[in-house]
């Protein structure tokens, strides 16, 4: 039996360039998944140490008409952290792509992002079960690499190409942290 239609939505809003922008009200179970094994990647890492990671649901405020609420942050700053949200720009922000947001991560969030100072910002897609890694470099958010775990080609390739696959990479932010697309991407529906 399906519940779902018993429950009221609740609508959740970004301001975008100085318009309200309803988010989708319910993510996806992938997106959701994906946005929890990141938050647990990090949590992990940084317990004990000064940096905060921040799963989805808190807002971000970063200038007079951009208020967003990333899938995921982490912001080293303590003091930005206030009872409302993060006040000013976190050190790492990630977004999970949902069709209704695509535009906006990869056009007005992502330079909002970088004019405001985010040092590093992932473009995760579930569908592909890619990430986009962009480093801040003289103001702008600069594509490093994009990687991929290849999940549909990895029977065709020979072991040479299975070789080059690069499975796992560094965070700029933490020497020792490298990510492992396996524990991303692990647990999705097909």
């Amino acid at each position: 039996m399906d519940l779902s239609s018993a429950y009221p939505i609740q609508q959740r809003d970004e301001l975008i360039g100085g318009k309200m922008v309803a988010m989708a009200p319910r993510p996806s179970f992938n997106h959701t998944y994906v946005t929890e094994n990141i938050s647990f990647l990090f949590r992990g890492y940084l317990k004990g140490k000064s940096c905060v990671p921040l799963g989805d649901g808190y807002d971000l405020y970063l200038t007079a008409t951009d208020r967003f609420v990333p899938d995921f942050m982490v912001v080293c700053d303590r003091s930005k952290i206030k009872h409302d949200g993060v006040h000013g720009a976190p050190d790492l922000v990630v977004e999970v792509l949902s069709p209704r947001t695509m535009k906006h991560d990869r056009g007005h969030k992502k330079d909002t992002y970088a004019r405001c100072g985010v040092r590093e910002y992932w473009i995760v897609n579930t569908n592909d079960q890619s990430i986009e890694q962009y480093l801040l470099r003289d103001g702008q958010l600069e594509l490093e690499e994009i990687y991929t775990l290849h999940p549909d080609r990895l029977e065709i390739m020979t072991e040479e190409e299975k070789a080059e696959v690069i499975t796992e990479f560094k965070c700029s932010l933490f020497d020792d942290l490298v990510i492992p697309l396996e524990d991303v991407f692990s647990g999705l529906l097909e």
